[in-house]
């Protein structure tokens, strides 16, 4: 991970009496912040500016909302992301889980709070992100896995497009081939905090995983449910080294 100095985060918020003062705050920390008002201004910023390393990301919006942007960080851009947002319900906490969320943060929160969370979810993305220089593909039943590019080939060769939440989960399996994962542990893997109160997310991302990869996916063969105990990847997995050109 890049040092403090160097990480560029984008806040997205419409509610100027929050975003400005926040970002005052965080680049006292000696964070890069840029500011957007609402989705369309976030998504002209990116089109322009350098990538960020992640995005504090207001849930209510006028426009497109957050978690509509969310779904295009996640899945377009690959960005980490923080939601920002007084919903404080547990169904909206897991709608956002369940888009790709890394982490979310209730208003009014603690600044000293948002930071350690910024923080923490970084740390957990420059984890997912080192991978060995040899043997750096997975390959598992014709499957193919590029972590570093998390680009998943398909055993004819077709690229499938995952989310950040799916290439989190599916990498928790490949790491931990044949053994019974439960809930708690894949959240734990995945999500880190307290997303255990929302075991839900889980089951609904592994329901998206099996639509892609399953030939079946209401009798699946490689991602199996292990009643009272969770979910085991039915597979042998092996690294291989990246070709060089």
């Amino acid at each position: 991970m890049a040092d403090q100095a160097e990480i560029r985060l984008l806040l997205v918020d419409d509610e100027a009496s929050l975003r400005e003062p926040l970002a005052d705050y965080l680049a006292r920390q000696g964070f890069v912040v840029e500011q957007a008002t609402d989705a369309a201004k976030a998504r002209a910023i990116l089109a322009a500016e350098h990538k960020p390393d992640l995005v504090l990301l207001d849930i209510m919006m006028p426009g497109e909302d957050g978690l509509s942007l969310c779904r295009h960080l996640i899945e377009a851009r690959q960005l980490p992301v923080i939601f920002l947002t007084a919903r404080g319900e547990a169904t909206d906490r897991i709608v956002g889980l369940e888009i790709g969320a890394d982490d979310y943060v209730v208003k009014p929160f603690e600044p000293r709070e948002l930071v350690a969370r910024i923080r923490s979810v970084l740390r957990r993305t420059a984890r997912q992100l080192h991978v060995p220089q040899e043997d750096a593909l997975y390959e598992f039943e014709g499957w193919q896995l590029d972590p570093l590019k998390r680009r998943l080939v398909d055993p004819e060769g077709t690229v499938v497009p995952i989310s950040s939440a799916e290439f989190r989960l599916l990498t928790a399996f490949l790491d931990h081939p044949r053994q019974v994962l439960d809930r708690d542990r894949l959240l734990d893997m995945v999500q880190g905090r307290e997303a255990h109160l929302f075991d839900r997310a889980v089951d609904n991302q592994v329901s998206r995983l099996r639509r892609k990869m399953e030939t079946d996916s209401r009798d699946p063969k490689l991602i199996q449910t292990v009643w009272g105990g969770g979910y085991r990847l039915a597979a042998d997995v092996r690294r291989v080294a990246q070709e060089t050109a």
